[in-house]
């Protein structure tokens, strides 16, 4: 008899007689086992109980759009309205897709000076989507994004000076724009700062500065920084590390921690 499972061996009889030296009565080498495997018992019991009991994360339902409103809302005027009608063309979920409707109600936003419009329709004529490719153009909306403060809108018309693409190439204007959307919180502005600093384009090369943005990119999920940061870590004295560090953590308190009442 396996006395763990109670199973039988081969000709072994159904009934077993337990010898006096391994009657648990009067084994105390087996009291303090049954004893063991009984509280171990209650811990995995415990255990399973706190995971059981332990909060749920619930994802938050994702907004229900009346189409029949929003368009009426739209063609009333409301630049918000507009936009997420835009927004809707140019996605295709829940409209067919169809840039040119995009382009359409971004214009109609942007003319009345909503900033994420004015951005949405810059990447249109950069990308030529819905409208003829125009750089310039998509230039000139990024700018008066960017100029309303919407750090995707800096950050568009920071890569267009990086570039030369529709202004003249210009790396001081570029990192101006970059730091304007990273002081945001903007993660792609942040890691492009990170890079400027790294290679030294437009600023004086500063391992310590750009490991401080690119800390803060890794931080905020731009998976390549992580690479980057390490490469710059191998370049870098304790000290500079430090500094970076403390730079990064700065920022932060700086920038995002909500004042005290």
């Amino acid at each position: 008899m396996n006395l763990k499972t109670g199973e039988k061996r081969d000709g072994e009889s159904s009934r077993v007689t337990a010898s006096p030296e391994c009657d648990a009565r009067t084994n105390p080498a087996m009291i303090i086992g049954l004893l063991i495997v009984c509280l171990l018992a209650g811990m995995v019991f415990v255990a399973c109980n706190a995971k059981d009991k332990a909060p749920v994360a619930v994802t938050a339902p994702a907004e229900v759009i009346n189409l029949d409103e929003l368009k009426a809302k739209a063609e009333s005027g409301d630049a918000e309205a507009q936009m997420k009608l835009g927004v809707a063309y140019s996605k295709g979920d829940v409209l067919k897709l169809d840039y040119k409707e995009a382009a359409n109600w971004y214009r109609k936003a942007s003319e009345q000076g909503h900033a994420g419009a004015q951005n949405a329709i810059g990447e249109l004529y950069e990308a030529g989507q819905g409208v003829v490719r125009d750089e310039k153009e998509a230039a000139s909306w990024y700018r008066r994004s960017a100029e309303q403060g919407l750090p995707a809108g800096q950050y568009s018309l920071a890569v267009m000076y990086l570039m030369g693409n529709g202004v003249t190439k210009d790396d001081a204007e570029a990192l101006k724009w970059y730091h304007a959307s990273a002081d945001q919180g903007y993660a792609l502005a942040i890691f492009h700062l990170g890079m400027r600093y790294k290679k030294g384009q437009g600023v004086t090369q500063d391992p310590t500065e750009a490991y401080k943005w690119l800390n803060l990119a890794a931080a905020r999920g731009i998976a390549e920084a992580t690479d980057i940061l390490n490469e710059v870590k191998r370049t870098m004295t304790r000290e500079q590390i430090a500094e970076g560090k403390r730079r990064a953590e700065a920022f932060v308190e700086k920038k995002f921690t909500p004042p005290s009442k």
